[in-house]
C-alpha cells in the first residue's frame, strides 16, 4: 500500500479502523467522450497490474469489445515493494519506473496509488483511475473503433438490476474477501468470513438454474464476480483465511467460473496473482513463501 501526500510518496499499510479493513474511494473520475475518441482512439493508454482483480477487470471488457489495437496496456510487476507497484523498464510516457511517479504528475494530488489507470497522452495525465467508470467507458465510447461494437455488456433496458447485483457482488465478494483477509480482529474475521460464504451459498443456488447471473449473456455482473473467483482458490482461502470451502467445493460456481475463463483467460496469470499476494503483504505473509498449488485446470 502506498499513496501521496504532500507531493510526496509514502509508503503506507493497509488502512485498518478497529480491525475492520476500509477501502479508500478513487479520486479521478473524469469521463472520457465520443468526441475525444473520434478524434484520436490511441489517445489512451491503460496501467494495470494482471494481479488486480479491479485492473483485470478493465482487461476483460478492453478484449472483450475489441480495443486491444487502440488502447495499450502497461503492466506493473507482480511484487509490490516498499516503493510500491513499479515497472520492469521505464513506461514509455513518462520514462516512470514506479507507479506513483503517474500521480505525480498532477499538482497537489493527495491519495491513494493503485491501478487501473487510464492515461491521457495528449495531456500527459490521468484522467480516470476508477476501475467501474473505465469499464463503463470501454463499453461505449470506443463503439465507432471497437471490433466488436455491437457487445453491450451493461444493456440499458437493465441498468436497475445491474446496478443491484454489482452492488451486491461488492459488498459481499469483491470486497469481502478483503474485509476477511486484512482483518485483524477475531471477531470481525469471523463475521466477514462468515458473511462472504453465506453469499456464495446464494450464489450456488442462482447457478442452479441460470447459465450467468442475469440469464443467457455474459454480463458486467459476471465479470465482477469472475475476478474474485478466479483468485479464490489460489490465493484467498489461504492467503486471506477464506477457507469454509473452497470454489472448487461449489460445482455450479465452479462450472460458471471455467465457462468465462475460457472466454477472457488471455487476461489471466495466475502465477503472477500468486506472487502478488503472497509476496505484497508481509504483515500476512512475513516469509513471502509462494505456494504450489492448487493444480486445478480451469480449462477442462
Amino acid at each position: 500500500m502506498g499513496f501521496i501526500r504532500d507531493g510526496v510518496w509514502h509508503q503506507g499499510d493497509i488502512p485498518v479502523v478497529d480491525g475492520q479493513f476500509i477501502r479508500e474511494p478513487s479520486v479521478f473520475t473524469g469521463f472520457i467522450t465520443k468526441e475525444e475518441i473520434q478524434a484520436d482512439p490511441y489517445r489512451f493508454d491503460l496501467y494495470v497490474s494482471y494481479a488486480c482483480p479491479w485492473a483485470s477487470r478493465a482487461l476483460i471488457f478492453r478484449q472483450l469489445k475489441g480495443l486491444e489495437s487502440y488502447i495499450k496496456v502497461h503492466a506493473v510487476e507482480a511484487y509490490m515493494g516498499e516503493m510500491g507497484w513499479s515497472f520492469e523498464k521505464p513506461e514509455p510516457n513518462i520514462c516512470a519506473k514506479y507507479l506513483h511517479e503517474l500521480y505525480l504528475k498532477t499538482p497537489d494530488y493527495h491519495g491513494k496509488v493503485t491501478v487501473p489507470i487510464l492515461w491521457d497522452k495528449q495531456l500527459g495525465c490521468i484522467r480516470n483511475n476508477e476501475s467501474s467508470d473505465i469499464i463503463a467507458m470501454f463499453n461505449h465510447v470506443w463503439d465507432d473503433v471497437a471490433k466488436y461494437p455491437k457487445i453491450d455488456l451493461m444493456p440499458m433496458g437493465q441498468k436497475q438490476e445491474i446496478d443491484a447485483l454489482n452492488d451486491w457482488i461488492y459488498e459481499n465478494i469483491n470486497n469481502g474477501v478483503y474485509r476477511t483477509g486484512f482483518a485483524t480482529d477475531q471477531a470481525v474475521y469471523e463475521k466477514e468470513c462468515r458473511q462472504l460464504f453465506a453469499a456464495l451459498d446464494e450464489l450456488e443456488l442462482r447457478l442452479d438454474s441460470s447459465l450467468y447471473l442475469l440469464g443467457d449473456s455474459l454480463l458486467e455482473p459476471d465479470i465482477r464476480l469472475f475476478v474474485t473467483l478466479i483468485r479464490f482458490d489460489a490465493v484467498y482461502v489461504g492467503h486471506f483465511k477464506c477457507n469454509i470451502r473452497r470454489i472448487a467445493d461449489y460445482p455450479n460456481i465452479l462450472n460458471y467460473m471455467k465457462m468465462i475463463y475460457m472466454q477472457v483467460k488471455k487476461t489471466v496469470r495466475l502465477q503472477e496473482i500468486k506472487t502478488h499476494y503472497y509476496m505484497s503483504h508481509p504483515r500476512i505473509n512475513p516469509n513471502q513463501i509462494i505456494p504450489i498449488g492448487p493444480e486445478t485446470d480451469y480449462s477442462k
